[in-house]
């Protein structure tokens, strides 16, 4: 039988897998031809796009007054971006071409850019340099040459995969020809092996009934409940879990055919799930997770959830139908309790939300509530003073002094807090941030405050990343000026700054010192507000610099920490998510 089989299988078989390989092959060849063409029309698409934008930019700088000419001119920043991506994902199995793509992107977003500063200096005013922009597009980033290798290689794809085409065709021929002689010896297979047909059938015969027999009590071991039902829903077979669940007698001698819908008690009383069922017979639908609660033996509500799929048992019989129970009683407890959590979870959260807003309101009012008196302290102190400037001892003036001193103190205190509150309040304008440039920028405000002490620099190159400019500059000012503020009483005060890459990928910046230093012991207070770990008669300071470090990088994601020893130097360091350029454009555009 197994011989008779296996070569009516190679007859049937063998010249249908040859024709539909040879078939496949030759769609195949279509579909890569047709790929190629989308390659190449995608990568013209792409240079189009740019002239495009480029002559949109070229008339506006003629003074052409068209509508609708600057969403022209930005159309490539816009598409070409999402052709790149797609000509990207179109061409992935192909190293070389991937390699080809990203040359022409490189060249493509570099003119692009040069494009939108021509755009932007044109609004300005400033034609002279749109012109210079334009002129240096296209002479520091021409693409024609990007483009012609994108095509050719594409070309050269296309022409070995219709050789290999041809050699899959010349396969294909071969493997019919093997296939007719195959026929022929097969029929003659066929002819010898017949006599044992019926030996070999009644052998299957037997191991059919072995199969049934051990089939029987795999169904009668499960231990989730399983019906076999007829037409009219009565029970023609059901395991040992099912009769157990439902009250049932346990021996099948003992069962008699019953409808389901008396089964249990009622607890197949349900219009809707009989209905269902029906339409599971007549339609050979399934039913899947039929959920629903009855009360089976011993008068225990239980969830469970119904399965149904109509079998076909032999051509002419009556289909039966395949009923499986799930008991998910504890899951559905567990759902409820979950959900009723998560309700309490968001009053809580409702709560939360309701008292921050209410503690920055609060701040914002007394900060500035707070100021009108403190100007009147110390406006009417200075009067006093002047009132009495002939009568004053000593005593009195210091006395004065300290006054004025205070509430100059606590109102900066205040503007301080009023800085901090906006700081969490304020949304971030995200764009490309040269780093390196505000580090700059940094540095030359606290060289300047330092007077002629003497500062040694080491500023390793810095990366451009995603954020508010205005916000990471704070940062950079707050950590350079109190690496410059705690290296005060060193001869020497040396200051480096540099950046890593973490096992995430992110960036991690540092600021180290060889100043004044603290005590790792008292870290956790460093970056609260008010909070300082030197007297102000040592450095002077308010206490919230690092407070706001703090605040705004975990704006932006990332997370600030602090190493130091006492009198050895400190070294601050932040992280900062790693954005490609690409990703900060979309960004900017859709804000």
């Amino acid at each position: 039988m197994t011989g008779l089989l296996s070569a009516v299988l190679v007859i049937v078989a063998l010249p249908y897998l040859a024709t539909r390989f040879s078939h496949e092959d030759a769609m195949q060849a279509a579909q890569l031809v047709t790929h190629s063409s989308e390659v190449k029309s995608l990568t013209y698409r792409i240079a189009y796009v740019t002239r495009s934008s480029e002559a949109a930019v070229y008339r506006l700088l003629e003074g052409d007054k068209e509508a609708g000419l600057t969403g022209k001119a930005r159309q490539a920043g816009n598409d070409v971006p999402a052709l790149l991506g797609q000509l990207t994902d179109m061409t992935r199995d192909n190293a070389e071409q991937q390699a080809a793509i990203g040359a022409l992107g490189n060249v493509v977003n570099g003119r692009l850019a040069l494009l939108e500063q021509a755009l932007a200096r044109i609004q300005k005013g400033d034609h002279a340099g749109a012109v210079a922009a334009l002129h240096d597009a296209g002479t520091l980033y021409r693409m024609d040459q990007q483009i012609e290798t994108v095509v050719r290689n594409e070309g050269k794809v296309l022409m070995e995969r219709r050789a290999h085409a041809r050699r899959s065709a010349f396969q294909s021929t071969l493997v019919l020809a093997i296939t007719s002689v195959a026929q022929i010896v097969l029929l003659s297979v066929i002819v010898l092996v017949s006599e044992r047909q019926i030996a070999g059938r009644l052998r299957a015969e037997r191991r059919e009934s072995q199969a049934v027999r051990r089939s029987q009590m795999i169904v009668q071991a499960v231990r989730e409940p399983i019906a076999l039902l007829d037409a009219q829903l009565r029970t023609l077979l059901v395991n040992t879990a099912f009769s157990e669940l439902y009250g049932l007698p346990a021996r099948d001698e003992q069962r008699p055919s019953q409808p389901l819908r008396e089964l249990g008690d009622g607890a197949w009383s349900d219009g809707a799930l009989l209905q269902r069922l029906r339409d599971v017979l007549l339609h050979d639908r399934e039913l899947w997770d039929y959920e629903l609660v009855q009360r089976t033996v011993g008068g225990v509500d239980r969830h469970v959830m119904v399965n149904a799929r109509r079998l076909q048992q032999h051509e002419g019989d009556e289909p039966v139908l395949l009923l499986t129970v799930s008991d998910v009683t504890a899951r559905a407890l567990v759902e409820q309790q979950v959900k009723e959590l998560n309700r309490q979870l968001e009053g809580k959260v409702a709560q939360i939300s309701d008292v921050n807003r209410e503690l920055e309101a609060f701040s914002y009012s007394v900060s500035h509530d707070l100021r009108a008196p403190l100007r009147h302290i110390a406006g009417f102190t200075g009067k006093l003073k002047r009132h009495l400037e002939q009568h004053l001892d000593d005593t009195a003036a210091h006395y004065l002094d300290v006054i004025a001193t205070s509430s100059t103190r606590m109102a900066q205190l205040i503007d301080d807090l009023l800085v901090f509150s906006r700081l969490g309040r304020g949304a971030l304008r995200l764009q490309a941030v040269d780093m390196q440039s505000l580090v700059d920028e940094a540095r030359a405000l606290a060289e300047s405050e330092a007077g002629e002490r003497r500062i040694e620099w080491t500023i390793g190159p810095l990366p451009v990343v995603v954020g508010d400019e205005n916000m990471l500059r704070t940062v950079w000012q707050n950590l350079i000026g109190n690496a410059v503020k705690y290296t005060g009483r060193r001869e020497v005060a040396r200051i480096a700054i540099g950046v890593e890459r973490d096992r995430n990928g992110e960036y991690v910046f540092t600021v180290a010192d060889n100043g004044a230093g603290f005590n790792m012991e008292y870290a956790g207070k460093l970056f609260g507000v008010f909070q300082r770990l030197h007297r102000a008669s040592e450095f002077p300071g308010n206490g919230i610099g690092l407070a706001n470090v703090r605040r705004i990088v975990a704006r932006h994601g990332g997370r600030v920490w602090a190493e130091a020893e006492p009198d050895r130097g400190a070294s601050f360091h932040f992280s900062l998510p790693a954005t490609e350029l690409a990703d900060t454009r979309t960004t900017r555009r859709s804000s």
